[in-house]
């Protein structure tokens, strides 16, 4: 485990002190603090489409119970620190006083793009884009090893496709 996070960790490392890359990364993983930007889309497409408000509905619910299950029960399951921080004020993002594994923001943005990708799926690479993008952000910033998102990402798309199987969209 040790060396796949080393070997992803050194993948970011060339990108780091890039201000675009920089930028990108801090500004997708300040955005999905406490699902801020899920439960934006998910408003914004209620408001804008009534027709997709049992989306948007489903959606806010799926994202506090995933919240619950990651931050309240599995994180505190397994003992695993974060990453060391780096010395530059770039990277300067909020730092959870929870553990490592596994990645919340990953979970939260892979369940999203599942259950927004059966919402409107002509804009399922976006989400997907999206989940991505903040789930890299994580590795970039220092706040997660690989793995811890590699997980979060497996959670959250799990979690994603149970809700789908559960609770159905009409």
């Amino acid at each position: 485990m040790r060396r796949f996070d080393d070997v992803v960790d050194q993948w970011f490392a060339p990108m780091r002190g890039n201000r675009t890359a920089d930028q990108i990364f801090y500004v997708a993983s300040e955005a999905a603090d406490y699902s801020r930007a899920w439960h934006t889309i998910g408003l914004t497409m209620a408001l804008v489409s009534p027709d997709r408000r049992p989306a948007a509905i489903r959606l806010a619910v799926s994202l506090g119970v995933e919240s619950a299950i990651v931050n309240g029960v599995l994180k505190n399951l397994v003992p695993r620190e974060r990453p060391p921080l780096l010395d530059d004020p770039t990277f300067d993002v909020r730092r959870p006083k929870t553990r490592s594994f596994p990645s919340g923001h990953a979970s939260s943005a892979t369940l999203t793009a599942v259950l927004l990708g059966e919402a409107v799926p002509r804009l399922k690479p976006l989400w997907w884009g999206l989940a991505a993008v903040v789930s890299a952000s994580r590795v970039h910033n220092r706040m997660h090893h690989g793995s811890d998102v590699v997980g979060g990402a497996i959670i959250g798309t799990t979690m994603g496709l149970a809700v789908r199987r559960l609770w159905p969209l009409r």
